[in-house]
């Protein structure tokens, strides 16, 4: 979907009284008229996540996944709401996966559709407005779209306005009886859940109507990590979140800003930090409703101090090294190993009442999938995140949540939001948003510096779309490190000397967006990398 109709808006902005960063400048343009009508941060990011399944669609779709954090003012907290859909429920389908692995560019590998019932669940439980009020601007980009599935998806989403006119009662029942005729809970009419369900059929896909019917929006307590006064928030171990807290207590024991940015030793420090935070995250998470994860273990006192001398100064780790945390040990025996050497888009929220959403929908549509049958719900590749290792943590389960890359990120100061980051890019996004992070914190840089300022990741991980069932064979590229092609040669060949597989990188490394709220002010402060085709856009002041 081309942005051509939306060139007022551009990647940066400022407001008093209301901000959108995301995708598509379309979608933006969504949250700021649903700001505009009195709606809140809630009911702008569930208008602003729909109309990106259309701007930015292949990085997202109505059929992919979408996690969220939001702080609610009323309240003074922050939850996770999981927009992340589950496995087949059908022990014969997991049977197959693990006879057959999890097949590429198949129906098979496409998770329940969780993006509506997010939407919906946010706007019942912190939201103001109906469906139709925040559907109005995703239809009205479909209606004026050439796409072949924008027509099937508008009548498909219309079909869901006109069960919240059917329905009586208050605003939360309207909103719970349009959910279920997509999900196919109503009694009287279920054409949506049987259409998608005859298209899995013809696609050759497990998925059935007892699987959407299953679905809900699990709303939960986030990980957190205090980190020099600030309080950051992740989802929690169905997404690879909490690594960055992981990495956030082992660089408390060293001065970063001290080392100045960008340097080799900053650079080198955060990257042994985030090799050893992702060992952990491969080794340990996955869905906490099937497994017993370890999270307060992994980022105790204990645990950090045993596994920061792990970070040698003057050279780059070429191995994979989870912490052996049962035993409180700094590595695990027999979990060491030498490695031979997709799609989502973002969108962060805030309004003048205090509340702050950051979403990370997302999807990975395949380009000959896009059309979605007669509903317009196209499908994702999230099951791929999961893997078929009997006894691991992420191996595949009736009705179990993936551990997934998305990991939107909020920062509360003092008890208030403070800085709200969403990052597009696979295993890439934990990266950028630390990056982003540390850019705020320890350099003092608003959105609009961060998000154009060089970053930096690594490639030596598990590859979180392999469900390979030899975990080694699913690792990247050890000891691999890609910076911004801008950063001072002097930087590049030295950390090349400390032995990084250095690429110097054009163009954008991962895809952010981030929202800052100065305390003092209350001014927002919203951007998204231009270079990453990402827009920003605030309300105009009173």
């Amino acid at each position: 979907m081309p942005d051509t109709n939306f060139q007022g808006i551009g990647w940066n902005a400022i407001s008093k009284t209301g901000a959108v960063a995301a995708g598509g400048a379309g979608a933006v343009d969504a949250g700021i008229k649903i700001l505009e009508a009195g709606g809140n941060a809630a009911d702008a990011a569930a208008g602003t996540i729909l109309a990106l399944n259309v701007t930015d669609h292949i990085a997202c779709s109505i059929g992919g996944e979408v996690p969220v954090l939001i702080f609610d003012a009323e309240n003074q907290e922050v939850k996770s709401l999981s927009g992340q859909g589950r496995a087949p429920l059908s022990q014969e389908a997991i049977d197959w996966y693990m006879a057959n692995g999890i097949p590429p560019g198949d129906m098979k590998m496409a998770p329940v559709p969780s993006v509506v019932d997010l939407c919906i669940t946010m706007l019942q439980r912190y939201g103001t407005k109906t469906f139709e009020e925040i559907v109005n601007p995703t239809l009205a980009l479909l209606d004026a779209g050439d796409e072949d599935w924008h027509p099937n998806l508008a009548i498909t989403l219309r079909r869901m306005v006109e069960e919240e006119h059917l329905t009586s009662g208050d605003r939360e029942t309207k909103l719970q009886a349009a959910t279920d005729r997509f999900y196919g809970r109503n009694k009287d009419r279920n054409d949506i859940a049987e259409e998608l369900e005859a298209f899995y059929i013809k696609r050759g896909g497990f998925l059935r109507r007892q699987d959407l019917a299953a679905h809900t929006t699990l709303i939960e307590n986030p990980v957190t990590v205090d980190y020099k006064g600030y309080t950051v928030y992740k989802c929690g171990t169905w997404t690879q979140g909490p690594y960055l807290c992981q990495a956030l207590r082992l660089l408390e024991g060293f001065d970063l800003k001290g080392m100045g940015h960008f340097s080799a030793d900053y650079v080198h420090v955060i990257t042994e930090a985030l090799k050893l935070a992702m060992a952990d995250r491969d080794e340990y998470y996955g869905d906490p409703v099937f497994v017993d994860v370890p999270m307060q273990e992994l980022l105790s006192d204990a645990y950090t101090e045993i596994r920061r001398p792990l970070i040698d100064m003057q050279k780059a780790s070429m191995e994979a090294r989870p912490g052996d945390i049962a035993n409180m040990k700094p590595v695990k025996e027999g979990g060491v190993f030498r490695p031979g050497v997709g799609g989502t888009t973002t969108c962060v929220v805030a309004d003048r009442w205090g509340n702050v959403v950051s979403a990370t929908p997302s999807a990975n549509v395949h380009r000959e999938e896009r059309m979605g049958g007669s509903t317009g719900v196209s499908f994702g590749n999230r099951l791929r995140s999961l893997n078929t290792v009997p006894g691991h943590p992420n191996c595949i389960q009736p009705g179990k949540r993936p551990r997934i890359t998305l990991t939107p990120t909020l920062v509360l100061k003092n008890g208030s939001p403070i800085l709200a980051i969403s990052v597009a890019g696979g295993d890439l996004q934990d990266q950028a948003a630390l990056n982003l992070l540390l850019d705020f914190i320890e350099f003092d840089m608003q959105p609009k510096e961060a998000v154009t300022a060089p970053r930096f990741a690594t490639a030596h991980h598990q590859d979180s779309f392999d469900p390979n069932p030899n975990r080694e064979e699913a690792f990247k590229q050890a000891g691999s490190l890609a910076v911004s092609d801008t950063v001072d040669p002097s930087v590049q060949e030295e950390l090349i000397r400390r032995g990084h597989q250095l690429e110097a990188r054009a163009g954008a490394i991962a895809t952010p967006v981030m929202l800052a709220i100065d305390q003092d002010s209350g001014m927002l402060y919203a951007a998204g990398d231009p270079a990453a085709s990402r827009h920003a856009a605030g309300l105009d002041d009173e």
